[in-house]
Order: C-alpha cells, then sequence, then structure tokens
C-alpha cells in the first residue's frame, strides 16, 4: 500500500511540474491555433463552437487554465482523449483558447 501512496504521490507532483512548467511559458496564438486544427477539429469544429465535442469559445471564462491543462492531457471528460503535448505546445494551445472568448 505504502508503493501506491507513493506513486500517486510522485505521479501527483509530475502533473504539478507539468502544469507550473506550461504557465511560466509564452505561447503562440499562431502555433495554437494550427495545433487547434490538427488535433481537435474533429470534434470540437473547425471555429471551436462543437460537434462531438462541447463549445470551446469562452472556455477561458469557464475553466481555468490550470482545469484546462488537466481535460487536455487526462482526457477528462469521455469521449475526449488525453494527449501526450508538451509544455511548450500546451501554451500555445492555451494563448489560443483565450482568444476564443
Amino acid at each position: 500500500i505504502l508503493t501506491s501512496i507513493f506513486y500517486i504521490y510522485l505521479k501527483h507532483s509530475e502533473d504539478n511540474l507539468y502544469i507550473i512548467k506550461t504557465l511560466e511559458l509564452n505561447g503562440s496564438v499562431q502555433k495554437g491555433d494550427s495545433l487547434f486544427k490538427t488535433n481537435c477539429v474533429g470534434c470540437h469544429g473547425i471555429t471551436a463552437r462543437g460537434l462531438v465535442g462541447p463549445d470551446l469559445h469562452s472556455i477561458t471564462q469557464r475553466l481555468t487554465d490550470r482545469e484546462i491543462i488537466e481535460q487536455v492531457t487526462g482526457g477528462l471528460t469521455p469521449p475526449m482523449p488525453s494527449f501526450e503535448i508538451d509544455p511548450q505546445n500546451m501554451s500555445n494551445l492555451l494563448v489560443y483558447l483565450h482568444t476564443l472568448e
């Protein structure tokens, strides 16, 4: 049981470091837009108004940046998949999502 608790602690620490690193970076709207068009339009639509996935306009008003990062990397709401995305590209995507207000 101690091994399980230690694993959960390490995983939580790694997640926190990833989030901190992502939030420290300056993202690019253009790169975020490109990333969105490559990976997200199938479910959220070319204008991010939603298809299978929800409308993402004003998502940054409904969720914190931390919650958005956790959603993208963890796929917390089925059928959303989890994405392995480096901190710089996650920062790019966040900046792009902030333009959808």
